[in-house]
């Protein structure tokens, strides 16, 4: 008689989620990826790109670049989304990989900068076109003036970050209010604005075909003009500097192309999570990253190279409009980016109390971010979100030579570009691990082209990571001391609990 095998016992991190609403399909999940990736970065991160690589060939080659990482790195999250279906996403992912330590410093650095940040900064963006469109928005128009604490900081209140903060208060309050209108918004909004981005392509490439300006930037694909040298040793004439300017110049690509991986977070309240989230991811970054691709296209069939290096504010999107609507592309532009960064923002917000959510029951977080309210959704963690990254829209950097005002976040994201791509980095080597530590697992999806593809991306971003440490060290050290300062934080945690 043949022995019974014993069943194989499964693990917590395999077991569905049972306390949340399961209302997001594939559809909705696909534009929470999509929705979470298109802000307002597309729209003018080219520019200083153009400035940085010198050639319209390496710009198109560098978002290529940042499209072959992110769906690399989309497709690789999908085996441990498939593994792993919970709610917390990439924080659960690292503490299984690893340990609780290193699960707790990215939902440290989440809440402290990367999620809160980039909402505070998409706020921010989202007020300033708005102010094309209502002059009464503006930057220097002060309820509260600007309150020096320091002598390279001040708190201020403006009408721009009034509107940025009411913004932030708004789509956290109508995210309490249940998935269901979380996804409503989500669903419209991106819908909208993938519409919007769609048309500045068409439009672009049908009404704004300059013939001299493809001439001059197809004809010379290659050929370096008005750069910005990335340091005194460094030109892009030379192979070193082309490698060089290509990894500094992915601050900008990847930061356009990030928060691909929030759909994560949500895992607790998709249907069938398993199959829908590596779909999600996958459907979301390949439709993101071809728009995003042609959308430089668009740029450079409208515009010289040199219109796009020194474009008003960096505007490229703006000035490509106004080349082919002169008079309206300014307001037509303001328009699409106030919808495009509504519409990102719910997304962010939506996801990333999901995180805390984890943490919390984990109690590594406040406890109350691990309780749902009526409505099934983790209220107190969205709230909570909400008053730090509105709190990050007031602080206010104070150049004194110039008597210019700056964004405290902005600086914070800078410092933290790097920090976010260590996690990856560690998270796709996760992948690696789970497959030795935890051989048993079922993965009812596994990583495309394992072990090849995924080492491939551990490569690339290692590459880029290790020339930001050489040549824009006062960026990319701070970064990793934010994390640094987790450590600590964590320690007090498990001792005072």
């Amino acid at each position: 008689m043949t022995a019974m095998l014993p069943a194989r016992q499964v693990d917590a991190t395999e077991q569905l989620d049972t306390e949340f609403t399961r209302g997001l399909g594939l559809f909705d999940s696909t534009m929470v990826v999509a929705g979470s990736m298109i802000g307002s970065g597309i729209f003018i991160v080219s520019a200083a790109m153009a400035r940085q690589l010198a050639s319209p060939g390496w710009l198109l080659a560098a978002w290529i670049v940042t499209g072959i990482l992110t769906i690399t790195a989309a497709l690789a999250y999908g085996e441990l989304a498939a593994m792993m279906p919970r709610a917390g996403g990439q924080y659960v992912y690292l503490r299984e990989a690893y340990s609780p330590l290193w699960g707790f410093l990215y939902g440290w650095t989440l809440f402290m900068v990367i999620q809160t940040g980039t909402i505070a900064a998409v706020a921010v963006a989202f007020a300033r076109y708005s102010g094309v469109l209502v002059p009464w928005i503006a930057e220097d128009r002060y309820l509260v003036a600007p309150l020096h604490v320091s002598a390279g900081y001040a708190v201020s209140l403006s009408t721009n970050q009034l509107v940025a903060v009411a913004m932030i208060a708004l789509l956290t309050w109508t995210n309490t209010r249940g998935l269901e209108y979380g996804k409503v918004v989500q669903n419209t909004f991106t819908t909208v604005k993938t519409g919007a981005l769609i048309g500045l392509i068409a439009v672009g490439v049908l009404l704004g075909w300059n013939a001299e300006a493809v001439g001059a930037n197809f004809g010379n694909l290659w050929e370096p003009r008005g750069y910005d040298a990335i340091a005194e040793s460094v030109s892009v004439a030379t192979a070193h500097g082309v490698f060089v300017a290509l990894c500094v110049a992915q601050t900008g690509s990847l930061f356009s192309a990030d928060a691909w991986n929030n759909i994560t977070f949500t895992a607790g309240e998709v249907k069938d999570p398993r199959r829908n989230i590596p779909l999600s991811l996958a459907f979301g970054t390949m439709i993101v990253i071809t728009l995003y691709v042609l959308a430089n296209v668009a740029y450079l069939v409208t515009l010289p190279l040199e219109a796009i290096q020194q474009a008003p504010a960096d505007r490229v999107a703006t000035s490509t409009l106004e080349a082919i609507f002169p008079g309206a592309g300014v307001a037509l532009m303001a328009l699409a980016i106030v919808i495009s960064t509504f519409g990102c923002n719910n997304g962010l917000i939506l996801a990333g109390a999901r995180a805390y959510y984890a943490m919390a029951r984990d109690r590594l977080f406040f406890a109350g971010a691990g309780r749902l309210n009526a409505a099934r959704v983790p209220a107190w963690g969205l709230a909570l979100q909400g008053v730090w990254a509105a709190f990050l829209v007031l602080p206010r950097t104070y150049d004194a030579a110039s008597a210019r005002y700056g964004n405290v976040y902005g600086n914070l994201l800078d410092y933290v570009v790097s920090a976010a791509l260590l996690f990856y980095i560690l998270t796709i080597a996760g992948v690696f691990r789970l497959r030795v530590t935890r051989p048993d697992t079922p993965r009812p999806y596994r990583a495309f082209g394992y072990p090849v593809v995924p080492a491939l991306y551990i490569a690339g971003a290692a590459a880029i990571l290790i020339v930001l440490l050489v040549y824009r060290p006062a960026t990319t050290w701070p970064g990793f001391l934010i994390v640094l300062l987790g450590v600590p934080v964590f320690v007090w945690i498990r001792r005072s609990g």
